[in-house]
This record gives C-alpha cells, structure tokens and sequence, in this order.
C-alpha cells in the first residue's frame, strides 16, 4: 500500500489571515481520520527516539498535536501559553517579534528541572515562538531535546533560529 500524502489532506487558504498571506490549514488533516492518525503515527515514531518525560504544546494548534502524541507515547503533556491565559503561578518569557514584542508562559510546576521535553507545534515558521518556548523551558532546567512540526514553510528560516533537531512532516519551500 502507498504511503499516505500527508499535503493532500492540508488545505491551503490564501489572503488569510491578511492579504498575500497563504495559511496552511490543519483543520482538514484532522478531519480526516486516516491521516491525522497517519500524522500521529509519523510524529510519535520520531519523537520516541527521543525518550521524552513530557511534550510541550505551543499555543494553541499545538495543543491539537502534543496531546494525542503524548497520550500515544505515554508521556506528560504541558502548554505554553500567551501571556495571561493560564492560572496559578506561571513562569513567562517575553521575546522580540518583527514589530512589537510577545509573551509566553507556563505553569510554574509544569517543570520539573532535568524534565527532558520535546515541543510540539502544528507548524514552523519564523521560529521566533518556538525559539521562545526552548529559552522558558530551559530556564527553568528542562532539557529540551528536539522540536516537532506537522508543517514547516522552509522560506522563512525558522529552523535556523532553533539549536535542535527538528522534525517537519510536511515541507513548503515557498
């Protein structure tokens, strides 16, 4: 049997959210129960190697993803949040975007130093909220391993911008 073409089920929406931008859409690969556990299936086998404790979810297609594939690997899952979304005592970090800055945050027992994690995003881009995720987590003593992507848009350097093995299921070069 061929192997499932993950591209087929995501549907690229153009002028969204803004004119000359093309958002690729996960909305249909998760509709599509064959490929989304195909996706699934793919990702665990990757970021099992790296014998994870737990994954981190980047705001907030990211959740989507790390939940069923820490639930399929038997490890915890954490979410990294914009700023002011989560109770309790949280830990933020504040990075620098294009024009402006941004915060991010997590639960401040989410962590338990030497916690080797992976994060996990539907897609990479920039790399600027994923390159903010590895500071906050490192900081407060996890050991983050690698980063997992459904979709990467290579044009735009974001890998360049991570210090760690990275998965990308699905790349666009342009």
């Amino acid at each position: 049997m061929p192997a499932l073409d993950l591209r087929e089920h995501i549907r690229a929406i153009p002028d969204f959210p803004k004119p000359g931008i093309l958002f690729y859409d996960i909305s249909t690969l998760l509709a599509h129960a064959p490929a989304w556990g195909e996706t699934v299936r793919r990702l665990a086998d990757v970021v099992g190697r790296h014998e994870p404790d737990m994954l981190a979810g980047i705001e907030s297609r990211g959740f989507l993803v790390a939940a069923p594939l820490a639930h399929a690997l038997g490890c915890g899952f954490i979410m990294v949040r914009k700023g002011g979304k989560l109770p309790g005592e949280t830990v933020s970090h504040r990075y620098a975007l294009e024009y402006g800055t941004d915060e991010i945050e997590v639960q401040a027992d989410a962590v338990t130093p030497g916690q080797r994690i992976v994060l996990v995003d539907d897609l990479l881009a920039t790399g600027g909220t994923a390159a903010a995720a590895h500071t906050l987590l490192a900081r407060m003593g996890a050991e983050v391993l690698a980063a997992a992507f459904i979709i990467e848009l290579s044009f735009l350097g974001g890998r360049s911008r991570l210090d760690l093995p990275i998965t990308s299921l699905v790349t666009y070069d342009e």
